[in-house]
């Protein structure tokens, strides 16, 4: 399982980047505040994740769109945010994904195990990059293909953020 989730999160990274890259080669994307909420959104919730399935040294930090003075301000947090999951994915072995954790957002707090919670993190910022592909396309911009089997047929390549 830790391979499958290697893969996944990879292919997150990958995707977002290709993402990122599509909304700055299409100047109205950058500007569009449903796309800025969305991307914060989408890095936020990852974020949320991160800190749910991690140590929990330090209190959870929810920022809002508008904290980030500009876009390469949230795109620096989506690529730190990236490097720190991909960390703790490579770290963590079977024993670590199926300790159960709780989520203290949801009410009553929901108990899952580190495997569930890092599968929703994922699916969660899937749904809403297709959400900002539609977006994209409506401002006149053309979205990447981000399918997960389009990156296994492209050889699984890395992200690539500029």
């Amino acid at each position: 399982m830790p391979s499958y989730l290697d893969e996944l999160y990879t292919h997150q990274e990958w995707a977002d980047a290709e993402h990122w890259r599509a909304f700055e080669a299409h100047a109205a994307a950058l500007e569009d505040r449903a796309i800025r909420e969305r991307l914060h959104h989408i890095h936020l919730v990852q974020s949320a994740f991160l800190w749910v399935t991690g140590p929990r040294t330090a209190q959870f930090a929810v920022t809002k769109a508008d904290d980030y003075p500009n876009m390469a301000d949230l795109k620096t947090f989506a690529r730190e945010l990236h490097v720190e999951m991909a960390s703790m994915v490579g770290r963590a072995d079977d024993a670590r994904l199926a300790e159960m954790i709780e989520v203290p957002w949801w009410q009553p707090t929901l108990k899952l195990s580190v495997r569930h919670a890092l599968m929703q993190a994922a699916l969660h910022s899937h749904y809403h990059r297709g959400q900002n592909a539609t977006r994209l396309r409506e401002l006149g911009g053309v979205p990447p293909a981000t399918d997960f089997i389009l990156w296994i047929r492209n050889g699984q390549p890395t992200a690539q953020w500029e």
